[in-house]
């Protein structure tokens, strides 16, 4: 793969990343920290699942199972080297099952099944293209 696609699929990555962190940024300003990882579980699915999505109908350069490992490791990445060590100097964070894993765990499911589907939705609509082209030339 070069390293176009390594980057598209990394930048994806990012945006799902940095969305789940404005809702949590945002959460902290306006609830408590139980409430705001209660928003943030609730959000990935859907943050990740459109992120997959948009990935899926536009570039589409690796399989589900790959793209759910690509977008975890990431995020994994991203808050362990940026987020625990750098900003928070603590890696107290990842002791925390609903704030951490439960997230992690969200992401990973969610983009997978939204590769899923999304491959599965463009494979149907492929096929009803091509049923259209031929009852029109017929």
């Amino acid at each position: 793969m070069d390293m176009k696609r390594i980057a598209i699929i990394i930048g994806h990555a990012l945006v799902g990343w940095v969305l789940c962190g404005a809702v949590v940024w945002v959460g902290q300003e306006l609830a408590t920290m139980e409430t705001t990882l209660i928003a943030h579980a609730m959000a990935v699915p859907f943050i990740f699942a459109g992120v997959t999505w948009r990935y899926f109908k536009r570039y589409a350069y690796t399989s589900p199972l790959q793209t759910a490992c690509v977008f975890l490791a990431v995020v994994v990445l991203l808050d362990f080297f940026l987020v625990a060590l750098l900003f928070e100097r603590s890696v107290a964070m990842f002791r925390s099952v609903s704030g951490v894993w439960v997230p992690f765990a969200l992401i990973y499911v969610s983009t997978y099944v939204s590769g899923i589907l999304s491959r599965r939705y463009s494979k149907s609509d492929a096929g009803l293209q091509n049923k259209r082209m031929k009852q029109q030339t017929s």
